[in-house]
């Protein structure tokens, strides 16, 4: 039996709907990287025009790249966000795999408790958090934002995780308990190679709200020597005067890694989405 294929007009539509999605949401990128070449005046004069020869300028680079101590900056944003990542996918994975491999009473329980997470964002307890913060003194320490964009991070990993390893083949698995492996070495070398592309898919949507956030990097460590760059691109804007070329060229710097994240896990993010879908 033939399987039904969608009419062409429909997926016009589709396409087109992707489409004007697409520009609606790089269209305040485009804007912030056109004007951050551009002097102060074109920027207000014509917003929406390209640099020429005549309104050229990299003043907010090099207002950027010699006051404020970005390179600290940049190394901070790295640090928080390449260690939450990486506690991220390993506690998230391992709770995936005990909660994908193993039954026991609550088992559903602690799942829907996890997917609570999800629901409820991690600012509601902004308070309590920093409470607890300041009385083990993690404040203004990076440690401190590592754990809370970790717990942060959790709930979504564990989710989309979970669906990807009860696919994982049971066969496989009993083969590598029957050859002598331990629980680790199946989760490390016959689980984890398999949901690849899930873990790309997570790496990516955590680093996205934790390299942007604001919030608790103004409130767990706002001092110099721990701000991120999202916090320090903020030295710019005053309440009277803002440089903007400088705060559009910190902002098209911290572009630049996101970028790069997407551009090395892309494969394996549509992999990771498209499998959910079809799944």
């Amino acid at each position: 039996m033939a399987k039904p294929t969608a009419s062409p007009v429909r997926t016009g539509l589709v396409h087109l709907a992707l489409i004007i999605y697409t520009l609606i949401a790089l269209f305040p990128v485009f804007l912030t990287v056109i004007n951050s070449f551009k002097d102060r005046s074109s920027i207000f004069r014509d917003p929406l025009g390209l640099p020429t020869p005549s309104t050229f300028s990299l003043i907010g680079y090099q207002t950027v790249l010699g006051q404020g101590d970005f390179v600290l900056y940049f190394q901070n944003s790295f640090i928080v966000t390449g260690v939450s990542i990486f506690f991220v996918l390993l506690f998230g994975a391992m709770a995936a795999f005990a909660l994908s491999e193993y039954r026991f009473r609550g088992n559903t329980l602690i799942g829907l408790y996890l997917a609570l997470g999800i629901m409820i964002p991690i600012r509601l307890g902004t308070v309590a958090i920093l409470q607890g913060m300041v009385a083990a003194g993690l404040v203004n320490t990076l440690t401190a934002l590592i754990l809370v964009y970790t717990a942060q991070g959790l709930p979504l990993a564990v989710f989309i995780l979970t669906e990807f390893m009860q696919t994982v083949s049971d066969d496989l698995k009993n083969a590598g308990r029957i050859d002598g492996l331990s629980e680790y070495s199946i989760f490390f070398r016959l689980v984890l190679p398999l949901v690849r592309p899930a873990m790309a898919t997570v790496a990516v949507f955590t680093m996205i709200p934790i390299w942007n956030d604001l919030w608790f990097p103004l409130i767990l460590a706002p001092s110099d020597a721990t701000k991120t760059v999202t916090l320090g691109s903020q030295v710019f804007i005053g309440q009277f005067v803002t440089n903007w070329n400088a705060v559009l060229a910190a902002l098209t710097l911290a572009i630049v890694p996101v970028l790069v994240l997407y551009l090395i896990f892309s494969r394996q993010l549509i992999r990771g989405i498209t499998s959910g879908a079809v799944k």
